[in-house]
């Protein structure tokens, strides 16, 4: 019980922290969103009356409290008329592609990681270990915003395999699946064959090789399960950072998520979006954590009775 007020208590202070650091730094973008949307040509009556208007002239920590007011009334709206819609009903609509996105992006690095890394392991110091390695520093070292057009390139222009942005099918999610995955892959396959090596020096690993048991039973039933403890940590972090992490990403291939939604409400100065699409990223990196201590404790029967 302890242990989990104790975890809740964290999520409302990293809410509460994200929300008002997103506050401050809003006010250091530049331009005025009551200019941007009047024009330079309107009063500064105007421009006063639509200021107290939508609450731009009251201090920061007042703005605040006014945003999470209508946020848990469910009256939460966008900052500026005339588009002052429902801002709820945007997130739910975003969420999804992007959790959707970084699922993907997560089974991509673990199809692509965990053979490569236990190949790795077995083969150490061979030719297919300096392959899985090369690819590793090779996925690691190149960037989203280069990796994307690329395969957009390739496979969407050059080849025609593939559509080039939205969402309208599976097809569409499989560019920017493997452009997230990619550099995840890299680093867990690292982790992965660190891992595999440390389990494989293991005293149950070398009776079960004199028993007789198959090598690739050996490797996938008896040393990958305790391989993969250290990596689910990792992985939990991951899909946290990719749920948050996938701006540039869905920017490139127009894919509708939360980033584009967060880059989109920047640019208009819809301050109450950006707040909100900032607080479910937040919300939902602690989900994450949350759900990678239970899983880990599920793995691991010595973490059960911490959980």
């Amino acid at each position: 019980m302890r242990g989990a007020l104790r975890k809740l208590g964290g999520a409302l202070l990293a809410a509460s922290g994200a929300l008002v650091l997103v506050t401050l730094f809003l006010d250091l973008v530049p331009g005025d969103p009551i200019e941007l949307m009047l024009g330079d040509q309107a009063s500064e009556l105007n421009r006063a009356a639509l200021r107290h208007a939508v609450g731009l002239d009251l201090p920061w920590y007042r703005q605040l409290l006014r945003f999470v007011h209508d946020l848990f009334t469910g009256t939460l709206t966008t900052s500026l008329p005339p588009f002052q819609a429902r801002v709820l009903p945007k997130i739910w609509q975003a969420a999804p592609h992007t959790l959707w996105l970084a699922c993907a992006a997560m089974a991509v690095a673990m199809l692509l990681s965990v053979p490569l890394g236990v190949v790795a392991a077995a083969k150490r110091d061979s030719a297919l270990d300096r392959a899985a390695m090369l690819f590793a520093i090779a996925g690691a070292s190149l960037p989203s915003f280069l990796l994307g057009p690329v395969l957009i390139l390739a496979f969407a222009i050059r080849l025609g395999w593939l559509p080039v942005s939205g969402a309208d099918g599976l097809t569409n999610l499989i560019l920017p699946a493997i452009t997230l995955g990619t550099a995840l892959a890299a680093l867990l396959s690292r982790l992965v064959r660190g891992s595999m090596l440390e389990v494989l020096r293991e005293e149950y690993v070398t009776v079960a090789r004199a028993k007789g048991v198959p090598e690739l039973r050996v490797l996938f039933k008896h040393a990958l399960r305790n391989a993969l403890l250290p990596v689910i940590t990792v992985m939990g972090l991951e899909l946290g950072a990719l749920l948050g992490g996938a701006i540039i990403t869905e920017k490139i291939f127009a894919w509708p998520g939360l980033g584009t939604l967060l880059l989109t409400s920047i640019e208009k100065r819809d301050f109450n979006t950006v707040r909100a699409t900032v607080l479910c990223f937040t919300l939902s990196y602690v989900a994450v954590n949350l759900a990678t201590d239970l899983v880990h404790a599920l793995v691991d029967p010595r973490l059960r009775g911490k959980a």
